[in-house]
């Protein structure tokens, strides 16, 4: 039972989505806040607990960005429909995760699992980072700039360059994943070979 529990902690980060939405949808972000804390500290203490014990799996080498993917995008999604961060930003993430995500299901469909890698979660504490500045600036009403035209628009304080600084990252973890799939071999031809 001991070695589900880093799964199981995973499986807790994608029930915490709703809850994470709904705090923000009712404009509560102190509270989203919480859940996304909550979220990334289930993220820590499951990779913890799967090296500390080796409860390692290919499972939870799946699984895991997964949840970081899910709970990244279902944030950035809300943050755009209330126009705190532009449509672009949202764009450029979707276009990258779902090419990883349908990278790694046709090797996971090969017996191939790529494991999240130092890039990957860098991008993804870059943008909790700023995700959660802009939960403070939009609850304290906080922002560098007092002009009506900045106001009006999306990013209108410091978040935007942190926003800025983890999208160069998530798109250089793109090309490292891609060059990663070359360099260890991934798609050889007998790996991209398709079964009949």
């Amino acid at each position: 039972m001991a070695k589900h529990i880093p799964n199981l902690l995973t499986i807790l980060r994608f029930i915490l989505i709703p809850f994470i939405v709904s705090a923000l949808n009712e404009g509560n972000y102190i509270l989203a806040f919480v859940f996304l804390t909550l979220s990334g500290l289930t993220d820590i203490l499951d990779g913890f607990i799967a090296r500390k014990f080796n409860f390692i799996t290919n499972f939870g080498k799946l699984i895991d960005p997964l949840a970081d993917k899910a709970t990244q995008i279902s944030v950035l999604t809300v943050l755009t429909l209330q126009n705190i961060i532009p449509l672009w930003i949202l764009i450029i993430v979707l276009l990258k995760e779902c090419t990883l995500i349908a990278g790694a299901s046709f090797l996971y469909g090969k017996e191939l699992v790529v494991s999240s890698k130092w890039y990957g979660k860098l991008s993804t504490v870059l943008f909790y980072v700023a995700i959660v500045s802009s939960f403070f600036i939009k609850q304290f009403n906080l922002t560098i700039f007092n002009h009506p035209e900045y106001s009006m628009s999306p990013l209108p304080g410091f978040d935007q360059y942190i926003y800025y600084l983890a999208l160069l990252m998530t798109i250089f973890s793109l090309f490292m994943y891609i060059r990663a799939f070359y360099t260890q071999g991934y798609l050889k031809k007998e790996n991209l070979k398709i079964d009949k």
